[in-house]
């Protein structure tokens, strides 16, 4: 649930351990005490793992630093923005909205759609930003309502893109088939959309052992360069692209897949009926429904 910052403003004081303010100090956070703050507040069942990050200030929240925390537990992660006083007494926990700006201007600052595959009208008034798994159960059934329902109910007026985001820990081939699809990418964009269409029609045909063979043998059929693509996928030539991606749905907190940013609203999957009561909320907001 997202609330306006001014409600949120917790009383998460931090006085019996907190460090004591350095005049001229950026932060005074103490990362041990937020970090035994925060396991007290959480109660988590397993020894769970906390990675903080440095503080940096946030342009979203005059006098606050915005604190990013990791939390690992056998291999699956978990990460959660908070808004940190510069005196270190104070957490928020939540969205930060500004009334003269965009409610999701923060998302929409961390996504980059440079690079990554999409389809629909260039200069369509909503944006969707999906960030997918081509191993996810839920993904391959999200893909036909963004491919077909959407395009077809909102033809002009959606621009769909696509970011890799593979659940490493779930679902063995997914990176492997991250890397595969900006190898075909790179062959073409509409052979990328032919790939995501393929990959997620075969899925449950596909596994760790077959998956490079069975995309050369599709690839062939659809007269791509055969040569290049088992090249690219052989040297995880655009393994850099997939990590570069997953580290952006880090930064923007993503919890699972699919997960999409409409306009910069960050939702998870939808069902059709669902995705297309929020499209045509976001037209009614800019007057172009």
């Amino acid at each position: 649930m997202r609330i306006v910052a001014a409600s949120l403003i917790l009383a998460f004081s931090l006085l019996p351990f907190g460090a004591a303010q350095t005049k001229g100090a950026k932060s005074a956070l103490n990362k041990e005490a937020l970090e035994a703050y925060l396991r007290h507040v959480e109660l988590y069942r397993a020894n769970v793992t906390y990675k903080i990050d440095d503080p940096t200030p946030s342009k979203y929240l005059p006098g606050f630093s915005e604190v990013a925390v990791h939390v690992s537990y056998e291999g699956g992660t978990k990460d959660e923005l908070y808004y940190v006083s510069q005196d270190g007494q104070t957490i928020v926990s939540g969205d930060v909205y500004k009334m003269n700006q965009n409610p999701f201007q923060a998302n929409l600052d961390k996504l980059n759609t440079a690079g990554a595959p999409s389809f629909g009208a260039a200069n369509a008034p909503v944006t969707i930003v999906e960030f997918g798994d081509l191993q996810c159960p839920d993904c391959k059934m999200e893909a036909p309502v963004l491919r077909n329902n959407v395009m077809q109910t909102f033809a002009g007026k959606v621009h769909v893109y696509f970011k890799d985001y593979p659940l490493e820990s779930l679902h063995p081939w997914a990176r492997s088939a991250a890397i595969a699809g900006r190898c075909v990418y790179r062959q073409g964009e509409q052979n990328f959309w032919t790939f995501y269409d393929w990959i997620y029609d075969n899925q449950e045909q596909i596994d760790p052992g077959n998956l490079q063979s069975k995309v050369i043998a599709w690839a062939g059929q659809k007269g791509l360069d055969t040569i290049q693509l088992g090249r690219c996928m052989d040297s995880k030539a655009t393994e850099a692209e997939v990590n570069q991606s997953i580290a952006e749905g880090h930064s923007l907190g993503l919890k699972g897949t699919p997960t999409l940013f409409i306009n910069g609203r960050k939702i998870g999957g939808l069902q059709w009926p669902d995705l297309q009561l929020v499209i045509n909320n976001e037209l009614q907001y800019l007057g172009r429904k």
